[in-house]
């Protein structure tokens, strides 16, 4: 099984060169992208998934932390992540780490999860204080209420159960977290056009 392409992506993103966060097989976007994750091991568990969703794992080309890219300022002409951000604790860190590295005229395109994608979340959503206060670092991983998939194992140095989702979103979350940080979103989708269980930001710098 593979899910579509997403139309909104190409439209922006066609004959551009830019890296994806995290990407995987069962769910390409079709673009000229190297993707970089935080392992190259093809025995992780999101790769092993990958496999059993459509017999191929998606090969990683930059391995680092979604949130510390070993890349130049302006260096890329867009980033792109499909269901990620969420898993990062500090989702600031990671946005202004993105934009660092797109050039100027660049584009951040991002899928998020809606909040009622999985039917067994029951944590309300993310408010912006509590994500400024992640970010500062007034509020610690212990402070927040993290769902995990009970994975005890370690990658790279930190438990994979890390590794969950931090944040909850609804589209208009990431909109005010956008104006906040002065990010142009230039075009979204209260429902992506790919898989259509989350929502989808487009950010030109």
């Amino acid at each position: 099984m593979k899910f579509k392409e997403s139309a909104l992506a190409h439209n922006y993103l066609d004959g551009l060169e830019g890296i994806e966060i995290g990407g995987s097989a069962h769910n390409s976007f079709g673009l000229n992208t190297k993707n970089v994750d935080y392992t190259d091991n093809m025995e992780q568990v999101f790769k092993k998934m990958e496999v059993d969703l459509c017999g191929e794992a998606m090969p990683v080309d930059i391995v680092a932390e979604g949130d510390n890219l070993p890349l130049e300022d302006n260096s890329v002409d867009f980033v792109i992540s499909s269901h990620v951000i969420e898993h990062f604790f500090d989702p600031i860190k990671a946005l202004k780490e993105w934009y660092r590295v797109i050039k100027p005229g660049g584009y951040i395109f991002t899928i998020c999860p809606k909040q009622d994608a999985d039917p067994l979340e029951t944590r309300p959503r993310t408010k912006l204080e509590e994500l400024i206060k992640r970010h500062s670092g007034e509020m610690k991983r212990e402070d927040v209420n993290m769902k995990t998939n009970h994975d005890k194992s370690v990658v790279n140095g930190m438990p994979f159960e890390d590794r969950g989702h931090w944040t909850i979103w609804a589209y208009e979350d990431m909109l005010e977290l956008c104006e906040y940080l002065n990010f142009n979103v230039i075009d979204y989708q209260s429902t992506d056009d790919k898989v259509k269980n989350g929502f989808t930001i487009v950010i030109q710098k």
